[in-house]
């Protein structure tokens, strides 16, 4: 009976959220010509409660909320940088996405290559930035659909064999039909409903946590004790001094790495202003709570005796939940963090299929392509990015997709010079972003292969590990920097800068804010 209960919700929330996706053609304005900034950003119209709403839910995936509380249950303490990172994160939407979003307006730039191939006038920067972020996007989209598949297999709704797949395919199906004919709107109404049930079931839990052990405290005596630590002073539960390196670098490498991917920066775009970016970066960290409940989370699975398999320690949490949880209210929680997948795979589908067709397709194969024939072929590669995500789950194995979302943000952090630097400067050169960009991808990806797909790594034998995306990063920063005085020695020419922007922030300049000044 509570097996039968239990189903019997998780489908009433995957069916809320499917009749959610159908209404988002409410959301279309009418009498207006298709467009790859009306698919893809939603024409730019989202006030604050939208962009609040598909902001939180895009930042924060599914993977997310099983990957931290799992890492707590593995690690203890270190999970948590998760934590202060996303809490960076928000002063640094305040300043950059709503500058971003200032220029990215007034020029009809859809995505970050278009402002790079913009501002600096040069087509293989812009290339090379967009491929970057087609290739980190692709297997950060494939951990979705892990994500779904742990929280079905840990709360026995994912039968065994290929009824399993057909079950999780079909649940991927609607929303990627949605997506195809309404683009970013449908992601949007369904993170209305995400933010709902991941909220409210998230607090169920904690209650029932907490009344179950008598308190936090308890919960983290016990979690010690699980993780073998009997000394209160050494608890596994804290830092080390050893581990406090890897933790900032970790957390400060990730909160600038977030805001390079193609999917958050498709999400900002969509606001109707900068002072609409700047009022929900302000409310970010009610997502942040939510985030650091979830790690709670893992460390109660760790109290409560749960017994994740080997390798699977992202499933704790759903275990637990299994566990504590009547019929109901666990399927309320697995539907919550089923559609918690859906909203940011489908705006990474969004964002990687604009990125290919605005600096790819439109740039180098068919320049003369009409607005209506770009949306053609977004929508298009839109469903074979979902396709080939559904392929990777089911080929490869779960593994393969967490080694490459560690090395794609490593590759991501590598555009920040050539975005965000240049959202302030035009001193570095174009053809020495060039240059430190090729260097902190080669590094990047040589450090976190050479430590067996770790991304915290020694940089020399018994140094402090630190995380693998700053070091890339700093001598990313190291070649741009020395490069660009030596090629402006040579007489190398630069392109053209399109954006109007100055090379450094003059006092007192009031840039627009909203939609209809911009």
């Amino acid at each position: 009976m509570a097996g039968a209960a239990m189903t019997t919700t998780f489908l009433a929330v995957i069916g809320g959220a499917s009749l959610l996706a159908v209404t988002a053609r409410r959301l279309h304005p009418g009498d207006r010509l298709p467009s790859l900034e009306g698919w893809a950003l939603a024409d730019r119209g989202l006030g604050a409660g939208w962009t609040w709403l598909l902001l939180g839910g895009t930042v924060y995936t599914a993977y997310t909320f099983t990957a931290v509380p799992g890492l707590a249950y593995g690690n203890g303490a270190s999970a948590f940088f998760a934590v202060p990172y996303t809490v960076i994160v928000c002063p640094l939407a305040f300043v950059l996405l709503s500058r971003l979003w200032e220029v990215a307006r007034r020029h009809g730039y859809i995505t970050a290559a278009d402002f790079v191939r913009g501002r600096y006038g040069s087509p293989p920067l812009a290339l090379v930035v967009a491929l970057t972020g087609i290739l980190a996007t692709m297997p950060y989209l494939a951990l979705q659909l892990l994500g779904i598949r742990a929280v079905l297999t840990a709360g026995g709704l994912y039968p065994p064999g290929a009824a399993g797949d057909l079950a999780m395919v079909a649940v991927f199906a609607g929303l990627a039909v949605a997506t195809y004919r309404h683009g970013l709107r449908a992601p949007t109404v369904i993170a209305a409903l995400k933010a709902v049930a991941v909220f409210v079931s998230l607090t169920a839990v904690c209650w029932l946590v907490l009344d179950r052990f008598g308190g936090p405290g308890a919960v983290f005596d016990g979690a010690a004790r699980a993780l073998g630590g009997t000394d209160p002073a050494h608890s596994p539960l804290v830092l080390t001094p050893g581990q406090q390196p890897a933790y900032a670098t970790l957390a400060l490498g990730s909160a600038l790495a977030l805001l390079m991917y193609p999917h958050v920066l498709t999400a900002g775009f969509a606001a109707d202003g900068a002072r609409t970016l700047r009022k929900v970066s302000a409310g970010l960290p009610a997502w942040t709570a939510l985030l650091a409940l979830f790690g709670f989370l893992g460390i109660a699975a760790l109290a409560a005796g749960v017994r994740a398999p080997a390798g699977g320690a992202e499933a704790a949490v759903p275990m637990l939940v299994d566990r504590l949880m009547p019929g109901p209210l666990a399927g309320l929680v697995f539907g919550s963090i089923v559609v918690g997948a859906l909203v940011p795979a489908a705006v990474m589908s969004i964002a990687a299929a604009t990125s290919f067709v605005r600096n790819v397709y439109v740039e180098y194969v068919h320049p003369t392509a009409t607005p209506k024939r770009q949306v053609r072929v977004a929508k298009a590669v839109s469903l074979t990015a979902k396709l080939g995500a559904v392929a990777f789950v089911f080929g490869l194995r779960d593994q393969d997709a967490i080694n490459l979302q560690l090395l794609g943000g490593v590759w991501i952090l590598q555009v920040f010079p050539a975005v965000a630097v240049g959202l302030y400067t035009r001193w570095l050169h174009p053809r020495a972003l060039l240059a430190g960009w090729a260097v902190g991808m080669a590094a990047g990806t040589y450090l976190v292969v050479r430590e067996g797909f770790s991304s915290i790594v020694p940089l020399v034998a018994g140094s402090p590990e630190i995380y693998a995306g700053v070091a890339a990063l700093v001598l990313n920063l190291a070649v741009a920097v020395a490069a660009t005085p030596v090629l402006a020695r040579l007489g190398v020419p630069r392109g053209p800068d399109a954006t109007d922007l100055p090379s450094r922030p003059r006092a007192g300049r009031r840039p627009p804010t909203g939609a209809n000044n911009a």
